[in-house]
């Protein structure tokens, strides 16, 4: 007989409490950034700029993660300036760019810090982003993830890419290891 899964309370509605297990192990979170930390649109001037759009709830989220020891890691398909600038002011540790084939780099990253898959989480939203998500022990598709990462997350977030998604996981993080009440205001 199958067992039903049991429900859990966050912030941001009911999860399968499997989730807030798997979320509970988490030291590294691991991050794709068109998408994710954006909304995927990529706007381009007359000279050739580059601009995204960051949301600063997520910046809050990745700064408070570190402030309670889960490191942070971004690998992108893309090369930009802008992320560069915007993950070293947010702490990351691990900026990665330019990796179409990101499993190589997610697999480097966890074995300098000695990490297994269930102690990472990955968040993405397209199909380049499914073989992380399938590796680590909290795969995480953005709620407007293209429909086959979802079928391969463990977790679909409630919030869409570029909104606010990345607060979301790492309140859930947070929430799951009791040190959410330690988030705290700073510059971001």
């Amino acid at each position: 007989m199958k067992q039903e899964n049991s429900l859990a309370s966050t912030l941001y509605g009911q999860i399968d409490s499997n989730v807030l297990r798997q979320a509970a192990q988490i030291k590294l979170l691991v991050c794709d950034v068109d998408g994710v930390f954006s909304d995927g649109r990529i706007y381009l001037g007359n000279d050739g700029e580059e601009l995204k759009a960051f949301n600063t709830k997520d910046g809050f989220g990745i700064k408070a993660l570190g402030q309670n020891g889960v490191d942070v890691a971004v690998i992108t398909g893309r090369k930009s300036n802008i992320v560069e600038k915007r993950m070293t002011a947010l702490g990351v540790k691990f900026i990665v760019q330019g990796e179409e084939d990101k499993l190589p780099a997610l697999m480097q990253i966890a074995k300098n810090l000695e990490l297994t898959s269930e102690q990472i989480a990955y968040i993405g939203d397209d199909v380049p982003d499914l073989p992380c998500i399938e590796a680590v022990g909290l795969g995480v598709a953005v709620n407007d993830a293209h429909p086959l990462v979802k079928q391969g997350a463990n977790y679909i977030t409630f919030i869409k890419g570029g909104f606010g998604a990345v607060r979301e996981l790492c309140d859930l993080i947070m929430q799951s290891q009791n040190t959410l009440k330690n988030a705290k205001g700073s510059s971001i």
